[in-house]
């Protein structure tokens, strides 16, 4: 007798536009390819052992069940005292500041808890990738503005700038919440106080919010400053500031970050996270508050990337690849158009491809950062490496 097999009835895709994410794709083809990645965002190198320690004597120390929902009591209170010591706002730990699992997450929920379906969201592209989908399963409509583009005299992409006027142009009664990163993925860029100035005054007669994504805030370079919403009173009465203790700390497979807001709006967050997440990893938030208690962790961070990013700069120069400017984050974007090659006038995603399978590095294209295809000619490598993995890929790109 032969079964009939079981068929899965059809259903509509909440988000019909989303495939394979491209950081998936070039990390699969430079394994295939043995090609040394540069495309994916995450250290090569090892986190520090005391850090692992403070974790363990958590563990041992039995903080292996449910922690609060909100968060470690322990670690809020450090959160709360490092961003009082850098930027002068004082968030109440038990009502204005929550523990994620991870950057993204704290974005979803941020999203999730003050977009209804038919409000308006800004978000200003290049952006990261998880901004519009969270957006989309909250019922929101995006409206999608581009960082102007600078070319200098031979055309090639020298900077990237904010829209002031576009954005002025798009904030109207429906815009619920305008989302902002600095130090900006994929760009480098970084916001200046001045910008943040011309933010508040733009929004100060609005009843938008404001997402500040912030995970890259330790790592600003050649002695400038991290220049955060809560070091700006009108803007840190409206926003939602999300950071990642991932990025600062070399660990992003442990997912842990938090977002800081004023009370009103922690509270509606907080709705939604107890029951998309709930918690958080005991042992990891009590090694991370034990860690925190020490600011050079997270001080001596600029310069650490810096390090990193003069060393794989100045390999750089021995290519035929334009570096443009990097004074954030620990990525670094180059112009490819210029080179005396066939393969320079490939679309980004083509070139990078055709960069991991032939030249054996793997980046990522910044177009992919865009919801319509936007090829500069730009694309995106990370140097949060070991230097010798730096090294052996600045070797292959000189061949280009």
């Amino acid at each position: 007798m032969t079964i009939k097999s079981a068929l899965t009835p059809p259903f509509p895709s909440r988000l019909p536009q989303v495939g394979t994410t491209v950081f998936t794709v070039m990390s699969a083809l430079a394994t295939e390819h043995q090609a040394i990645n540069l495309g994916q965002g995450f250290p090569d190198f090892p986190c520090d052992r005391n850090l692992i320690a403070g974790v363990n004597a958590a563990m041992l120390a039995d903080h292996n069940q449910y922690p609060p929902m909100i968060g470690v009591s322990d670690l809020r209170h450090a959160i709360s005292k490092k961003i009082s010591d850098l930027y002068g706002h004082q968030y109440d730990p038990d009502t204005e500041i929550t523990i994620t699992a991870g950057g993204t997450q704290g974005i979803l929920t941020a999203i999730l808890c003050c977009v209804s379906p038919g409000d308006e969201v800004i978000i200003i592209e290049p952006a990261y990738d998880s901004y519009r989908p969270s957006i989309e399963l909250a019922g929101g409509k995006v409206i999608s503005l581009a960082l102007t583009i600078q070319r200098d005299a031979q055309g090639l992409v020298s900077s990237y700038e904010i829209p002031w006027q576009h954005l002025a142009d798009s904030l109207n009664p429906k815009t619920r919440l305008l989302i902002v990163n600095s130090p900006h993925n994929p760009t480098g860029m970084v916001w200046q106080k001045a910008d943040l100035d011309r933010l508040a005054e733009l929004l100060k007669n609005t009843n938008t919010l404001l997402l500040s994504d912030e995970v890259y805030e330790h790592m600003v370079f050649d002695g400038a400053k991290h220049h955060s919403v809560a070091s700006h009173p009108p803007l840190a009465a409206r926003s939602f500031l999300i950071s990642s203790f991932g990025k600062t700390y070399h660990v992003t497979g442990w997912k842990v970050g938090y977002v800081a807001a004023p009370a009103l709006m922690t509270a509606e967050f907080r709705k939604v996270h107890q029951f998309n997440v709930f918690t958080v990893n005991t042992p990891m938030q009590y090694g991370l508050a034990a860690y925190l208690q020490e600011p050079n962790h997270y001080l001596q961070l600029p310069d650490f990337y810096q390090a990193k990013r003069d060393f794989f700069r100045q390999g750089l120069e021995s290519t035929k690849l334009k570096a443009l400017p990097t004074p954030g984050t620990y990525f670094q974007c180059v112009d490819y158009s210029s080179l005396n090659i066939p393969q320079s006038q490939l679309n980004e995603a083509d070139f990078c491809k055709w960069l991991t399978m032939e030249i054996g590095v793997a980046a990522i294209p910044v177009s992919a950062f865009y919801q319509e295809t936007v090829n500069s000619g730009v694309i995106r490598f990370c140097f949060a490496k070991k230097e010798q993995t730096l090294e052996e890929a600045l070797k292959r790109l000189q061949s280009l």
